[in-house]
């Protein structure tokens, strides 16, 4: 019996190591670079595990959700939670996909001025820019409004930015500058370094807060009321009392429902998976300064798994011994 019993446990495992191995997993990730680093992190695991895992393909988040929903992709690491709550329900919610654990907290957004100018003119809120002299003073383009680097079409924190100018009486004094962000933001960075006015829509984790410091360099803006697009409901107040416009967010890994269903051990590891999220502040600063090859994200998230064995080693454990 225990000859038996032996043979069925060994038979079970290669079963299952087959299965494994045979299984492709097709990651998918957003064009935007800085969030590479968390999908490639997933995709190295899935590959201790056995899975036969593919370069991550790139998409705009839109198209990225309905991949994962229609099983052309595997699983996504960019699901930003409640800013791509429209996405994620329009391409079939729950019941397309599997969403559980919270890989990334504190994904913080908002607008920000250079600190300067806040002190000068004691700026500390947006509404105060419907007074078109202050208005004014972040005209990039001789319009006399003022130019918000704000947030690409796509992207979700667009319509949140679009919908609170028009709630907050500043779409007569305030122009939403929407395009490539990574150009517009490196303009404002030129602009910060020649003393100019700057005003800017960012978030975190991404490098830009590591060039403009806030408290340092910039300074948050409050806005005067909770307001979200399309009837949302919630509300952008912190602890502190203090309104910055956006719900504080969560990032979370994203897998196709039927694939987790029939992959217990790749479920689990997403379920598992966290990321501290100053570590992508820092790999992202590294991007910044140079190091944003394939190559060089490979080696940063060799580095992190190198640099957390017990962590990532319990990860594997329990996500071989899920069932």
């Amino acid at each position: 019996m225990n000859a038996i019993t032996k043979g069925l446990t060994l038979g079970t495992l290669l079963l299952s190591t087959t299965a494994m191995a045979s299984a492709l997993v097709q990651p998918i990730q957003s064009s935007v670079p800085e969030e590479a680093f968390q999908t490639l992190l997933v995709s190295k695991l899935l590959g201790e595990l056995g899975y036969d895992v593919k370069p991550a393909k790139e998409a705009d988040y839109n198209v990225g959700y309905a991949s994962v929903a229609s099983g052309d992709a595997t699983f996504l690491a960019f699901n930003w939670n409640p800013l791509h709550k429209d996405k994620y329900e329009k391409a079939g919610g729950d019941t397309k996909f599997y969403r559980e654990g919270t890989y990334v907290t504190g994904a913080a957004q908002g607008y920000l001025i250079d600190k300067v100018t806040a002190d000068k003119y004691n700026i500390t809120n947006i509404a105060q820019l419907k007074d078109p002299k202050l208005a004014a003073l972040f005209d990039s383009d001789g319009d006399g409004k003022a130019d918000l680097a704000g947030c690409n079409p796509g992207w979700g924190c667009e319509g949140v930015i679009n919908h609170q100018l028009k709630a907050f009486a500043l779409d007569k004094t305030v122009t939403h500058q929407q395009g490539n962000y990574a150009a517009i933001i490196a303009d404002t960075i030129t602009r910060y370094k020649e003393h100019k006015p700057v005003f800017y829509y960012t978030w975190t984790p991404y490098w830009v807060s590591g060039d403009l410091i806030p408290g340092k360099d910039v300074v948050w803006l409050e806005v005067p009321f909770t307001a979200l697009p399309d009837g949302r409901e919630g509300d952008t107040k912190l602890a502190n009392g203090k309104n910055y416009g956006f719900e504080m967010n969560t990032m979370h890994i994203v897998a196709n429902r039927a694939f987790a269903e029939a992959n217990p051990s790749a479920a689990k590891l997403f379920d598992e998976m966290k990321l501290p999220i100053n570590d992508i502040n820092v790999q992202n600063s590294l991007m910044k300064q140079g190091q944003n090859k394939p190559a060089d994200i490979e080696r940063h998230a060799d580095a992190w798994i190198k640099g957390h064995p017990a962590l990532v080693k319990q990860w594997l454990t329990d996500a071989r011994a899920a069932k």
